[in-house]
């Protein structure tokens, strides 16, 4: 006797239907099958479809095909694997194993490091490499180039420095670099998806190098069509502005949640908004530390600023909502309605009468400001 039939599901993402008789005819010339319910709901689906046809070709791959993404920026697989760090390098503590539990200790201390002369010393130099390296992968920076290929730049310069790249294996992070293109937020994490005219991309380099992490990111606009786009511009300027004004009020006495205020009240200005869901930190022999520097205002920070702390200020402002979601990877965060995001960072050195930037752009670092574009009637969620 022989069985039923089984109803084929319809290929459409989160179709509840049995797939009718229409077929994908580029599937066909492939030599396979994909069934759909309707000329309508193949339409539909036709973007997150297509990629298939790509994947079967060139063996890259979306690695979530079914995730609600909240944009139109896709993954695309295989990760390289695991660049090599010669075994000459020092290495911090979570290299091996991605567990840093040196940062583990200081959960739920207030206490924050004051470096002396020599610890400060030593926060310059590994500063002024990881300005080195930015540079070098944001001269990069074009359509066409994958981020990949800047995670490959970016370790090869952290090893002719003699430098750990410290994202690699933080957390089991997989890279060496976090690359956030358009709505990312941050961490997001390289692959095979080449840049396009008009993207923008946050290039965030973090290094280890003598016993300490220097660390700092930029926006960067990929192409003419970028700077053409005044949703870009404003949101990336704005990034860039809300940083400057931050670090302008840095010194001994500064309030830890000072900065909030400054970055929220700019970005509001901007019709723009902040997202609370990361902040800057404090950074010396870890990676990550205290103090906590949230970016928005009202803010609930503990602490003041003095002599001899190292932390960083990284605002990340989005067109629309603060709000942030993160994908499948557990590391790539994006704003919530898809709109773009954007962040700058640097590494900063409290003085006896002032700040430091220790990670400060030098007079041939690429990218900079564009003009800003008029200020949109639109207001964020």
């Amino acid at each position: 006797m022989a069985a039923a039939a089984t109803a084929r599901k319809c290929l459409g993402v989160d179709c509840p239907n049995e797939a009718g008789n229409l077929r994908c005819p580029t599937c066909l010339k492939m030599g396979t099958d994909s069934f759909f319910c309707s000329q309508d709901c193949f339409k539909r689906n036709w973007a997150t479809h297509k990629v298939i046809h790509k994947t079967k070709t060139t063996g890259l791959y979306n690695p979530f095909p079914n995730y609600p993404f909240t944009g139109s920026l896709r993954p695309v697989y295989p990760l390289s694997p695991r660049r090599h760090v010669p075994a000459s390098i020092q290495r911090p503590d979570y290299a091996e194993d991605g567990i840093p539990r040196s940062e583990r200790k200081f959960i739920g201390r207030h206490n924050i490091t004051i470096l002396s002369k020599e610890e400060q010393e030593a926060m310059r130099k590994v500063c002024r490499l990881a300005r080195e390296v930015l540079d070098i992968a944001a001269r990069e920076v074009r359509p066409g180039v994958t981020t990949d290929y800047i995670d490959e730049v970016v370790h090869k310069a952290c090893i002719e420095r003699n430098t750990y790249p410290s994202p690699l294996n933080y957390m089991h992070f997989p890279i060496s670099v976090c690359t956030s293109i358009n709505e990312t937020i941050c961490h997001g994490i390289p692959d095979q998806r080449p840049l396009e005219d008009g993207d923008i991309i946050n290039i965030d380099v973090s290094l280890y190098y003598g016993g300490f992490h220097g660390d700092l990111n930029e926006t960067y606009y990929v192409g003419d069509k970028a700077k053409a786009n005044p949703d870009a511009v404003r949101v990336v300027e704005t990034a860039r502005e809300c940083l400057e004004q931050a670090i302008q009020i840095v010194k001994p006495g500064m309030l830890f949640r000072e900065p909030g205020n400054v970055i929220e009240k700019h970005a509001k200005s901007r019709n723009c908004s902040v997202v609370k869901s990361y902040c800057g930190h404090g950074v010396n022999q870890l990676f990550h530390t205290t103090p906590n520097i949230p970016h928005y205002a009202k803010n609930k920070a503990v602490g003041s600023a003095k002599p001899g702390i190292c932390f960083t200020i990284e605002p990340m402002i989005n067109l629309g909502t603060h709000k942030d979601k993160l994908w499948p990877d557990d590391w790539t965060s994006v704003t919530a309605d898809g709109k773009l995001s954007a962040q700058f960072e640097h590494t900063l050195l409290v003085t006896e009468d002032g700040v430091e930037v220790l990670t400060a752009r030098l007079p041939d670092s690429p990218g900079g400001p564009v003009p800003m574009p008029e200020v949109s009637s639109a207001t964020p969620a």
